[in-house]
């Protein structure tokens, strides 16, 4: 199960139609500089006099081959450069497709096989690709710019829109770089900072914006175009209940065969959950089936977590006895397993939780669920290479608790939000100055995105009631929500050199299951009928059985503790940066409240979030536009 190159990249790039960039090479390269961590052993730029390009990599094979900027010449002129971060998975179908079209290759590449797809098929070329990517390509022979992301969003791009061109790049931090752009926030932005929403195409930054999934943004001379070539549809679903079941278990056979393709160490992340167990199990069998060895998986836990857990609204019990039933479950198939072990000084290492805020360019307030997750990655990374996730079968198969919590789907918001009375994700919101949470108006924006939101959802004639409803619930899941998870598991991941693939965001299976009827995907009188049934003979008992548990969070006394002592500190060493926008007195407040008792219960997120935002506004110097 052998590939070519494997490419977990950073891309930046600028074209301006009226400066010659080559006098310019240092700011490209200040540009790329920014994502060392996404690849850290190797650089490259392409600069023309209007187009210029930047690369890092980290590189696995083929070194010389794969190398980046890629150029494509017809009769010894460039005719195209690309710049490329991801994976095609069918990029060894597509490349005897190009051959047969008279197209030649020089590397193993799967980014060769994208730069031919690309003069073969322009900018049409996403249709024909399955994987997670995100590139741009300077076509010399049109003078534009052609930036591509992939169906489901999994690798991210942004770009900025100047006054005679475009600046782009994977982070916003590779964008601030230039001094074109700068790091401005504006009501709009605070608002979909605090929103908890994660609209399309927005990035926080005044000026900024994120190349839609599933789009291309076309940049010429004379207009800047965006076009879609992937978006959800309704069909009429025509399979009955035991040939879905074995569609989803033969596509996810196919996918996650697909993904296992490497030749770097490769792993599993493992929560005991559902979606990661099947994962696992499904590559065990597929690494057996080829002689290929064992697979290892990883999971993380907290130093006491187990011995003391306490239910919550979220999490019935803890992962790790989960996680090592899977684990003794699939011992014939040489499955190794090892527990990533973390404490509260972990979680609140200086150093570390600045790693996370550069990593993310934003504050997201979530706080420790960042902080364990980039430090798992670190660990795992020192073992492996690349790691097939868990992530979005929720989103898929309809996995999350308020999809079947008839307030949560019937409350007029994006349930995620309904679900939890709107507190959970709007603590930093609660510390704003009156008059300026007035001004915002928060929840209004919600509103106001959520309508929009809708207003996108496919319709199938003949729908109505409740399979109408959880078709729109499905849809705010696969173009919102999962956004914000596969976000943060990309710059987690990226800021330590580790690829993590996601199976079930092919768009094959997303399209199949998303038309599925609700009353099929529960036909079992539980969330995620489907995949449940489909992995039933993969699983252990317990693991089947399981209810969904999210990703962990401490619950240790020492980590709110040492929240409130940092909090403490940052208001006795005045000014604080976030003064004019957050009110100091409510912070105070806060820190009354008894720490382990109900009433303190929202201190925690409430102080993540204020510490977070303070940082962000003082180290990337945001300045905030009102």
């Amino acid at each position: 199960m052998r590939r070519g190159d494997v490419e977990m990249c950073g891309i930046c790039g600028w074209v301006d139609f009226e400066h010659d960039l080559r006098e310019s090479r240092d700011t490209l390269l200040d540009m790329a500089e920014t994502m060392a961590c996404r690849g850290p052993d190797d650089e490259g730029s392409w600069i023309s006099e209007h187009g210029a390009l930047g690369h890092r990599r980290l590189a696995i094979i083929d070194i010389e081959g794969g190398r980046q900027p890629m150029i494509a010449e017809e009769d010894g002129e460039v005719s195209a450069v690309l710049t490329y971060s991801g994976e095609v998975y069918n990029f060894r179908e597509l490349r005897t497709e190009l051959s047969g079209r008279g197209h030649r290759f020089r590397t193993r590449s799967d980014t060769e096989v994208v730069l031919r797809a690309y003069l073969e098929w322009g900018a049409d070329l996403g249709t024909h690709l399955n994987g997670m990517y995100a590139f741009g390509i300077w076509d010399a022979r049109r003078q534009e710019l052609v930036l591509v992301r992939d169906r489901l969003g999994i690798k991210p791009l942004y770009y900025y829109p100047t006054r005679a061109g475009v600046l782009f790049g994977s982070e916003p931090k590779a964008i601030l770089a230039n001094p074109l752009a700068q790091p401005c926030v504006d009501s709009e932005g605070l608002r979909e900072l605090l929103g908890f929403v994660k609209t399309p195409e927005c990035a926080i930054y005044h000026g900024m914006y994120e190349v839609r999934p599933g789009g291309v943004v076309t940049v010429s001379r004379h207009a800047l175009a965006k076009n879609r070539y992937w978006r959800l549809e309704a069909r009429e679903h025509t399979d009955d209940l035991p040939t879905t079941i074995g569609t989803v278990r033969g596509l996810l056979e196919d996918i996650v065969e697909r993904q296992l393709i490497s030749d770097v160490p490769l792993c599993t992340l493992l929560s005991g959950g559902l979606d990661s167990s099947a994962v696992t199990a499904l590559a065990a069998k597929a690494l057996r089936r080829h002689g290929q060895g064992k697979l290892r998986s990883f999971s993380v836990d907290f130093v006491g977590y187990a011995e003391n857990f306490s239910p919550d609204d979220m999490r019935d019990a803890p992962d790790t006895p989960f996680v090592h039933d899977l684990a003794r479950h699939l011992e014939p198939l040489g499955v190794e397993h090892a527990d990533i072990m973390l404490d509260s000084g972990d979680l609140m290492n200086a150093a570390v939780r600045a790693a996370v805020l550069r990593s993310r360019d934003m504050p997201t307030g979530i706080g420790d669920m960042d902080t364990s997750l980039y430090l798992l990655f670190k660990a795992i990374r020192a073992h492996s290479t690349v790691a097939l996730s868990g992530e979005s079968a929720d989103e898929v198969f309809g996995g999350y608790r308020w999809f079947h919590d008839p307030v949560a789907v019937n409350g007029g918001t994006f349930p995620w939000l309904a679900h939890h009375g709107n507190l959970r994700f709007t603590a930093l919101e609660e510390l704003l100055h009156e008059d300026l949470a007035r001004k915002l108006d928060v929840p209004g924006y919600r509103d106001q995105r959520y309508r929009q939101a809708l207003d996108e959802v496919p319709r199938l004639p003949g729908e109505d009631g409740l399979q109408e409803r959880m078709r729109e619930i499905s849809y705010l899941h696969l173009t919102r929500f999962v956004q914000i998870l596969l976000d943060r598991k990309d710059r987690m991941s990226m800021a330590v050199g580790l690829e993590v693939r996601v199976p079930f965001c092919d768009h094959r299976l997303v399209e199949y299951v998303f038309n599925a009827p609700w009353a099929m995907k529960t036909f079992d009188g539980r969330e995620k009928s489907l995949l449940r049934a489909a992995a039933a003979d993969l699983l252990p008992k317990s693991i089947l059985e399981r209810t969904k548990s999210p990703y962990p969070s401490t619950q240790d006394p020492a980590y709110e503790k040492a929240l409130r002592e940092a909090t403490v500190r940052l208001l006795d060493a005045a000014p604080v940066a976030a003064e004019s926008l957050v009110d100091l007195a409510k912070v105070r407040a806060m820190l009354d409240l008894p720490q382990g008792t109900a009433a303190g219960h929202d201190v925690r997120p409430a102080l993540e979030g204020f510490l977070q935002f303070n940082a962000w506004l003082e180290r990337y110097k945001v300045r905030v536009s009102l």
